[in-house]
């Protein structure tokens, strides 16, 4: 029988309020646990246990659990139930495709258009990293880098296009969380994220295409050790 799934409560959380909707709340608590590995690929998520367990209906349940389909972070089977779902090597792949698509057009658009404002908000982010990095804490620092990728894309004043990242990171956030609890990589993202602004703060597009397309290109080195320590996490 599956293990059910239960999650550990964030140090800095005491479970539900009610000043945000009950849905968003259980979907964050959820993913993190998926993104940190304590939901493990192909386990079960009851929508029974994860109502009692927050003291709520299944109606929240239920719609944290669709967000995270549309996501890629769980699938429904039918007659058969929640899991979440296996790395895909396609779809982590096809996601790096498209990222750099985009985030390239990004931090070129922002060389040519860029404001201290990107910088220093930018390199905020950089330091809170960094402590990150120090405290050993993989949950917090890949948020930040969630962040650090948004700020750039929001400072382009386009709408759509932190959205359509964010989408497309959920099939490489993992795996990057994954690789960042096995492997110290916090040196090297921190390194590819300053090379990032300094690009952009040099004003040359060509430099900070180059700085992002290298940064993006790292999920490489991941993929090269994870899947023969973990192949049982993959499809």
């Amino acid at each position: 029988m599956a293990r059910q799934a239960v999650i550990k409560l964030r140090s800095d959380a005491t479970g539900l309020s009610f000043d945000r909707p009950t849905a968003i709340q259980i979907f964050g608590f959820v993913r993190d646990a998926i993104i940190t590995m304590e939901l493990l690929p192909g386990q079960m998520i009851s929508e029974t246990s994860l109502a009692a367990q927050f003291g709520v209906s299944r109606t929240p349940v239920r719609e944290a659990l669709i967000q995270l389909a549309n996501i890629g972070f769980v699938e429904v089977l039918p007659q058969r139930g929640t899991y979440v779902t296996k790395f895909s090597m396609d779809k982590i792949l096809e996601s790096r495709f498209i990222r750099e698509a985009i985030e390239v057009s990004v931090v070129s658009f922002l060389a040519e258009n860029n404001t201290e404002d990107i910088i220093n908000e930018a390199g905020k982010i950089i330091l809170e990293q960094k402590a990150a990095a120090d405290d050993n804490d993989p949950l917090a620092f890949q948020k930040l880098d969630d962040h650090f990728h948004k700020v750039l894309a929001n400072h382009t004043r386009f709408e759509r296009v932190a959205h359509i990242i964010e989408a497309e990171k959920a099939h490489m956030d993992r795996v990057r969380c994954l690789s960042l609890q096995e492997q110290d990589q916090f040196k090297r993202i921190l390194a590819q994220h300053t090379a990032i602004i300094k690009a952009i703060k040099s004003g040359v597009p060509e430099k900070a295409a180059k700085a992002m397309s290298v940064h993006l290109k790292d999920v490489y080195n991941v993929l090269k050790v994870i899947p023969q320590k973990h192949p049982e996490y993959f499809l």
